[in-house]
């Protein structure tokens, strides 16, 4: 190894330090073939201090040409933080330089900027790995000192033909993951914690769990008031390394109007695990106290698959005869996770929306069904793109959604939104090559452009009932919840419709007794003196499937009796012009020269500012004031997704009823009907009794049994109505006929 410090040495612009060729050696000439950069992103020393508590949370960001091409994991409370972590990075342009900036995570606020400094490439020797020492800077107070970061650096040519990889400088294990092909499946279930260590005034905790895989992350429910918490969760992560990798886990202390408390960590290395045998892991805390509780299982890689157009499976016979067997009926026992297979086609697009100033996009396509996601090529400067790429998912829940988003690439931010649709698999109709029209972020209006899907569906309807009344897939960590008007008045507003619903209900029933209709009074009472008479228990089942049967022959009849869908769409008809203003606002890129851009040095200002204004807000006559705003938002996140459920769950009850989902109303009077027998031909007593003895004999049967609730389960599958309105498909413009093609639009 080659120790090289590089603080002083090099080029200098507006206080940032950077890293220029060294005096000893002339920089090699450029090369117009690719390069692999490994880097070693080993630690830092004497980092600034951000937080309150005289420490950090430092994470570090590499960009080459304005793309973020890594993100290391974040270093709670710690100046001197050891990440060790490693990246390859294949670049084609050695002109170039590596920027490498230093943020502290602040939970619910913009990130604090820490410092930067740049890495010219050209400065660096070919296959020998050099030590590299990184002096921090602000370009607003170049005088300031922020500590040194410590990397190791090797930078290798690559022989071959590089130019279909030109415009993806990235991870190789995002190349893996941009080719979608991910190795195995590992399922995570989180069991318990043993002797936490308490954070909270009362001798207790508020406990939850963060899962990382790459770019992979969960997040478990919080436990409240307990130290040895029981969660029972499971979660799945792809696996897209050869030697496995690890998932780093923390666990942290929920407290309401403040920054939630860091009670320690751990990492499960997966190379030395056994595939295809769960293992059971007692993890001590790291930083902190006692132990977490897991079980982990992996599994190789389920049938997905990229193929082109000409090669797909469905469309062979033999192999479709092959995949029909698999999933037949007299199969219905045998692995029930995997339920089917669904193939989509991605066509072409047509009529997209201009993302860039030459009135051209560079339009990909991202396909996902629940945590799969695959992504198409991309087709430069053209509004009318094809693809003609065929994808292949195992379907382990049928009540997932297929989510199909176009993107415009670029390379100097991240990649604009162009357009998305969702289709529910139940409403899809196989082999039917079909235009869908594009909608917003939301999916509550319409957007420019539509696509051209052609989908198959198999699946086993008895695996895909008994997958029904199990724990719902979980999707990876999103963005954390934000307070909004306009969500908050729109859940208020819908908990006020199921609210009427019953009042309407229940002046019904007392206009029965106030006889304000005689023939209706009549009617009622002697339903009333009848039922009373006669009632069994097993009435209970069979009465509730007399609206299922009506709603059936009303719909059947032509009379449909789900109306609340334009009353939902005027609901959530502004909802998109509020999201569009938080869209991104284009900024320039680099230069053509090599020049260091602008905007980087504009970012650094306004991160430094922040800090500024954050230091001042944090004055401590402030505390208590900025504690104050903490807490109404963490009150308004909670009433604001309280109202949702309530609603959500008062909208799949109706939903259910009113045959929304065919497939789950059939389901719910097989249920019915067997638990109407069940009851009219078992005594009460030893159904009682059975289910007593089943959940006392749970936990000892199985200790590490994750817990459910097979009803709120089944309603989970149910949509409510904002899902009804955003899988609903829009109207396609007739000129955009599946059969004939536009021309393209090269640039």
């Amino acid at each position: 190894m080659l120790a090289l410090s590089l603080s002083s040495v090099g080029r200098s612009l507006t206080g940032i330090n950077i890293v220029g060729p060294s005096n000893a050696e002339t920089a090699p000439p450029a090369n117009p073939g690719m390069y692999q950069l490994d880097i070693t992103l080993k630690r830092g020393h004497n980092l600034a201090i951000r937080d309150r508590g005289g420490t950090s949370d430092p994470y570090v960001k590499f960009k080459i040409a304005g793309k973020e091409v890594f993100r290391s994991k974040t270093i709670n409370k710690n100046l001197n933080p050891l990440w060790d972590e490693r990246v390859s990075l294949l670049v084609d342009s050695l002109r170039e330089p590596l920027y490498v900036k230093v943020f502290d995570y602040d939970f619910g606020l913009q990130d604090d900027f820490m410092g930067s400094a740049y890495l010219y490439l050209e400065s660096l020797e070919h296959q020998r790995t050099l030590d590299v020492t990184l002096d921090l800077e602000d370009p607003q107070y170049p005088e300031h000192n922020l500590g040194t970061l410590e990397l190791a650096v090797t930078l290798s040519p690559k022989e071959g033909d590089f130019r279909e990889a030109q415009h993806s400088s990235m991870r190789l294990s995002d190349v893996h993951r941009k080719a979608q092909l991910w190795r195995g499946i590992v399922s995570i279930s989180l069991i318990e914690a043993r002797d936490l260590q308490p954070m909270d005034a009362n001798g207790f905790s508020d406990p939850y769990v963060k899962f990382r895989l790459g770019h992979q992350k969960y997040k478990s429910k919080t436990i409240p008031k307990t130290l040895n918490p029981q969660w029972r969760e499971q979660f799945d992560f792809h696996l897209y390394e050869e030697q496995g990798g690890f998932i780093d886990i923390t666990v942290w202390d929920k407290d309401a109007g403040k920054k939630d408390d860091f009670m320690g960590r751990c990492s499960i290395d997966l190379s030395p695990l056994s595939k295809e045998h769960t293992h059971k892991l007692d993890l001590p805390l790291e930083e902190g106290e006692g132990m977490l509780v897991l079980l982990v299982t992996l599994t190789g890689a389920a049938a997905v698959s990229i193929s082109d157009l000409s090669v797909n499976i469905l469309d062979d016979p033999h192999e479709r005869h092959l995949i029909l067997q698999r999933y037949s009926v007299l199969r219905s026992f045998h692995n029930l996770k995997d339920v089917g297979v669904v193939q989509v086609k991605v066509i072409r697009s047509e009529g997209l929306m201009a993302a860039d100033v030459t009135g051209k996009s560079d339009p990909f396509c991202v396909v996902e069904l629940s945590n799969d996601r695959l992504q198409t090529h991309t087709v430069y400067k053209n509004l009318n793109p094809e693809w003609n790429k065929v994808f292949t998912f195992n379907v382990k829940d049928i009540h997932s959604v297929l989510e199909v988003t176009v993107y415009d690439e670029d390379r100097d931010r991240s990649a604009d939104f162009l357009g998305k649709v969702a289709i529910p698999l139940l409403n899809i109709e196989n082999g039917e090559r079909k235009a869908y029209a594009l909608k917003s972020k939301e999916l509550t209006g319409p957007t420019k452009g539509v696509i051209f899907l052609e989908i198959d569906v198999i699946f086993n309807a008895v695996k895909a009932g008994l997958m029904t009344l199990i724990p719902k897939e979980q999707k990876y960590i999103e963005d954390e919840p934000r307070v909004s008007k306009q969500l908050l008045l729109q859940n208020f507003n819908r908990v006020r419709r199921c609210v009427l619903f019953l009042i309407n209900a229940g002046c019904y029933i007392n206009s029965c007794f106030e006889w304000d209709s005689t023939q209706r009074s009549i009617c009622s009472f002697l339903v009333f003196v009848l039922v009373v008479w006669n009632f069994e228990l097993y009435m209970i089942p069979l009465v509730l499937l007399l609206p299922l049967a009506w709603n059936y022959i009303l719909i059947s009849s032509g009379k449909d009796t789900r109306q609340d869908v334009q009353a939902m769409e005027d609901l959530l008809e502004d909802e998109d012009e509020d999201y569009d203003k938080d869209d991104k606002v284009p900024r320039p890129g680099p230069s053509e020269d090599g020049r260091l851009p602008e905007s980087h040095i504009l970012e650094d200002m306004l991160a430094s500012w922040h800090f500024e204004w954050i230091r001042v807000m944090l004055d401590p006559e402030r505390k208590g004031f900025i504690n104050k705003l903490y807490a109404i938002q963490d009150v308004c996140i909670s009433v604001q997704n309280a109202l949702d459920e309530v609603a959500s769950y008062g909208e799949r009850i109706k939903n259910t009823f009113n045959w929304t989902v065919p497939f789950l109303s059939w389901l719910a009077i097989v249920a019915l009907c067997v638990a109407t027998v069940l009851i009219y031909y078992i005594p009460l007593r030893y159904i009682v009794l059975a289910w007593g003895v089943n959940k006392f004999s749970k936990k000892l049967r199985d200790p590490y049994t994750i817990d459910n609730n097979e009803l709120l389960d089944f309603l989970s599958r149910v949509p409510s109505d904002v899902q009804v309105v955003q899988y609903r498909e829009l109207k396609v413009d007739p000129s955009h006929s599946p059969n004939q093609r536009k021309k393209n639009n090269p640039g």
